[in-house]
């Protein structure tokens, strides 16, 4: 599994459906986490929240904190 990380990554793998899972940091600005809860009920992907962005960033193996991931399967190509 490789993650796409971030607002603008995660949105886009969820609106063209390469996305398996996305996770949503609980503490993350709702005008951000809003729309990707939105957009992932619509299209079908299941939505996990992590309890803030820094706890995220570390499950996705960087230093920094982030808002938003998606989960991408392996054999997707990258975007």
């Amino acid at each position: 599994m490789q993650y796409k990380i971030g607002t603008k990554q995660t949105t886009k793998m969820v609106e063209l459906h390469k996305a398996e899972l996305v996770y949503v940091a609980q503490d993350a600005d709702p005008r951000l986490t809003d729309r990707i809860v939105r957009l992932c009920v619509e299209s079908g992907i299941e939505v996990q929240w992590v309890k803030t962005m820094r706890d995220l960033g570390e499950t996705c193996g960087i230093d920094v904190g982030a808002a938003m991931a998606a989960v991408i399967p392996d054999s997707s190509e990258d975007e």
